[in-house]
Order: structure tokens, then sequence, then C-alpha cells
């Protein structure tokens, strides 16, 4: 369905970077989506206000304008346009400050183009309402209105914390996921003496919801960095 209505739909390419705007724009071309290219934060604002695309892709780091005081202008013109975020590895970027200035998602630079795509498709299905709330991996169904998980239909009890671990991996599928930042999403701690409650957690869900614990498929661990859910 998505990609069906995918021509119809303009999204709009905020980056200083001539080449990645030139490369992105291609991948968007050939998903059948109409690319738009902006080379700075001004030109973006004023292309956003006359062509009110479908979904922004805003670097934060523009000349002139910022990326961040894109966002806000955008929200301040209350222009209901999703935006994405491009960020280097080196900027912080947390869920306050997104709520701060209105995005909706982020990708850090370089991504790859799969990444990128899901990002966009999944921004695209929350804002058109067309996400699903019930979620499937393997044998498991999650049903994130009612918070009630079902594996081969039969009810699992879960803690508040480990639901809300598994939560965070549906919503972040196929991303490598560090410590810190699961910890500073689903406990809420910005600094923390040590990791392990995220570890801990991760056993707990692959003893619940992995066929082999001891070779997990869904809740894997990306060396060096922390874990990764693949549905």
């Amino acid at each position: 369905m998505l990609k069906a209505l995918s021509s119809l739909q303009k999204i709009l390419v905020v980056d200083d970077d001539a080449e990645l705007r030139e490369t992105v724009s291609i991948l968007l071309e050939r998903e059948g989506f109409t690319p738009i290219q902006a080379v700075d934060g001004q030109s973006g604002l004023g292309q956003a206000l006359s062509l009110k695309p479908t979904l922004m892709l805003v670097d934060l780091r523009l000349p002139g304008l910022s990326g961040i005081e894109l966002c806000k202008q955008v929200r301040a013109n209350r222009l209901p346009i999703p935006i994405i975020v491009l960020s280097a590895v080196r900027d912080e970027v947390d869920k306050v400050l997104l709520l701060e200035i209105g995005a909706d998602d982020y990708v850090v630079k370089p991504f790859g183009t799969r990444e990128l795509l899901a990002r966009i498709r999944a921004v695209l299905r929350r804002s058109t309402g067309e996400a699903s709330r019930v979620l499937r991996f393997g044998d498991v169904e999650v049903d994130l209105d009612r918070r009630t998980i079902l594996r081969n239909q039969k009810e699992v009890k879960v803690t508040p914390a480990e639901y809300n671990l598994l939560s965070f991996f549906l919503q972040n599928a196929d991303r490598a996921l560090s410590r810190d930042l699961i910890l500073n999403s689903v406990w809420g701690y910005e600094f923390y003496p040590n990791t392990r409650t995220v570890d801990a957690h991760v056993v707990k869900l692959r003893q619940k919801f992995e066929q082999e614990p001891a070779v997990p498929k869904h809740f894997v661990t990306v060396h060096g960095v922390g874990y990764r859910f693949l549905p």
C-alpha cells in the first residue's frame, strides 16, 4: 500500500552536502518518491512552506538557519510535516531534543540505505495512522494498546521493565542500540554506574521469547555496541 502511494509523496532533503543530497534523492526516486532538494535551512524552510512535502529529512548542522531552528520554524508555522533528523555521530541526539525541536525520528550518519528507507516508511505509517498497534515476531504477538503479550496464543507475564524494553526493541527493529541509549530510553537514566541491568533484562527476554535462549535469533548481541532486535 505504502509503495503504491509513494509516487504521490514528496520528500524534502535539506542538507548542505551535495553528494549526500544527490545520493538520497536517487534512492528516493528509485523507491517511487518525489525528492526535493534544499542546500540550507533558509531555502529548506521556504520549500516546506510553499510545497508542503509529505516528509522532511533535515541535517542538524546546516549553514545559516540550523537544522534545529528549521525544525522549530516548521512547527511554529503549524505544518504537520513529519521530520527525520540526519545527525553526525558526534551530535548528541536524544528524545528530549527531538521533542523540543518537533522532530519525529533521527538517523545517524553514515547510514545505510535500508535503514533510511525503513525509518521513512515507519514515520509515514505513524503519521498517516497506518501503524499497526499489534506487532509480531516469530510466535510472539505484542498488543501495544492493551500491553499484552501472547506466545503461541498463550499470555506471557512480564515485568513493566521487561515490557518497556521489549516495546523499545520492537519500535527500533534492526538498529544497533547501545546499552547507554537503551538505559536512557527505557529506564530514563542519562548516566548510570554500569549497564548490567540492560544485559540482565535482555537475558530474561531471551528466556521468555527465544526458541533457544542460548542461541538467540531475535535479541542479538552487537559486540562492542549493545544489542540489535531482529524480527
